[in-house]
């Protein structure tokens, strides 16, 4: 005598309108210790799988109504029910209606009068098939989800390892930089003070000897002592100019990297682009691939932003960057792209956040790519242009260190424009 299982071990849908054959499978089943749900035609057996999910299907070729092919082609057709094994059963000998079974979807036959051993080996061998399957299926979303967490990983560490060597390469230029300038910054004042007793003291030299000795007057016509006079002030103001333009880089790339801000803290968004811009500066001008890239701000009055400035500002570089290499590869194609621009727009919502809009007017994005800009490796840009982790670590950035979100709005030949929003307050983790 046959003893049932501990546990069922799989359910099984019946689908026969001969009460006697449901009866006999029933108890077949049952004795093995399967769970078995009946169903007497094709019609009940479609309307219990919409809310009931087997792991096989028995099913009956010859029944009224709709038969066994139709029920079997209604089944596979259905998302939901199309990974359910069926097995037909059925009494006819004919191989021409195995084959149309097997190509509607079945697995396999089971011949009327239904032998009962022969019936359970193939109803055990295709439950251990489609728990095969389940497994495949299982791990394969296991190997999906790990492949998502090593690309997101290596991501992350690209990105630290950027900001690290960025920060390092600031500190090291600020450093070299801040020396020799403060030497040159300093001495500037009392120079102009020598310069201008000097030059007092040859207005006086002029004025108590008009008629100057031949030999003095002859080095006076050689060195030109008016033009000396007129252009030494010009001389020192450009020297002043200078060394304050690039005291106003070293605290542009300063404020870029916010070495010594690598926590939360409230910042003024505007100084982030402003000193982004600056340092991008040398690709807006004109050269001879293309003409001056006009940037129009059109800043909204924004409250102080709670954020990782460093972060952010990788975001805005990153956005930026792209925008200009968009317009130099329309001028490219193009040579005559009219008036390139990037327009950058800042304002406030009324959900508390405040949104950063950078747009240009460039080539555009295709659909297909726009739809994998934020993915991590892809790229459009030529071999040793681009990595295809701007964008992708710009998206990390927004959403996931700063809660919001990156969108990106494209038409064709009338460029793109992407769209970050924040909180202006927020709880940030802070980070490890």
């Amino acid at each position: 005598m046959s003893v049932k299982t501990a546990s069922p071990i799989g359910t099984i849908l019946v689908v026969d309108d001969n009460p006697t054959n449901i009866q006999v499978l029933f108890d077949v089943l049952s004795e093995i210790g399967y769970r078995v749900a009946i169903a007497k035609s094709g019609e009940a057996a479609l309307q219990r799988l919409q809310s009931y999910h087997p792991d096989l299907i028995l099913l009956d070729v010859m029944m009224p109504g709709i038969d066994g092919f139709e029920t079997c082609g209604r089944i596979k057709a259905n998302a939901d029910t199309c990974d359910i094994p069926v097995i037909f059963m059925t009494a006819l000998s004919d191989s021409v209606d195995k084959v149309k079974g097997l190509s509607l979807g079945a697995v396999d036959y089971i011949t009327k009068p239904v032998q009962h051993e022969e019936a359970l080996a193939r109803i055990r061998v295709h439950l251990k098939l489609r728990d095969a399957q389940k497994g495949m299926e299982q791990r394969t979303i296991e190997l999906s989800q790990a492949l998502n967490d090593l690309k997101k990983a290596q991501v992350h560490l690209v990105q630290s390892e950027k900001m690290s060597s960025l920060g390092q390469l600031v500190a090291g230029v600020a450093h070299e930089i801040n020396n020799p300038l403060n030497f040159i910054s300093a001495n500037l004042a009392p120079a102009r003070e020598h310069i201008q007793d000097l030059m007092t003291f040859l207005e006086l030299y002029e004025e108590c000897h008009p008629q100057p000795h031949p030999k003095i007057q002859a080095w006076m016509d050689d060195v030109d002592v008016d033009y000396l006079q007129a252009d030494l002030p010009k001389l020192l103001n450009s020297m002043q100019l200078g060394t304050d333009r690039i005291c106003q880089l070293v605290l542009s790339l300063r404020n870029f990297s916010r070495l010594d801000e690598a926590q939360v803290k409230p910042v003024d968004i505007h100084q982030g682009l402003d000193s982004t811009l600056l340092i991008l500066q040398h690709r807006l001008k004109a050269c001879a691939e293309h003409p001056t890239i006009q940037v129009i701000k059109d800043y909204g009055k924004l409250p102080m932003v709670e954020c990782y400035p460093s972060q952010l500002n990788q975001v805005f570089m990153n956005l930026l960057s792209n925008a200009i290499d968009a317009l130099e590869d329309g001028i490219r194609n193009t040579p005559a792209w009219p008036n390139p621009t990037i327009a950058i727009h800042t304002f406030t919502t009324d959900t508390n956040s405040v949104k950063i809009a950078i747009s240009d007017n460039g080539t555009g994005i295709r659909e297909e790519v726009r739809s994998q800009l934020f993915d991590p490796f892809f790229t459009t840009k030529p071999v040793g242009k681009g990595t295809g982790l701007g964008l992708s670590i710009s998206h990390q950035i927004v959403t996931e260190r700063h809660g919001g979100k990156i969108d990106c709005y494209s038409k064709l030949g009338q460029g793109s424009e992407f769209v970050v929003q924040i909180p202006v307050l927020q709880r940030i983790p802070q980070l490890a």
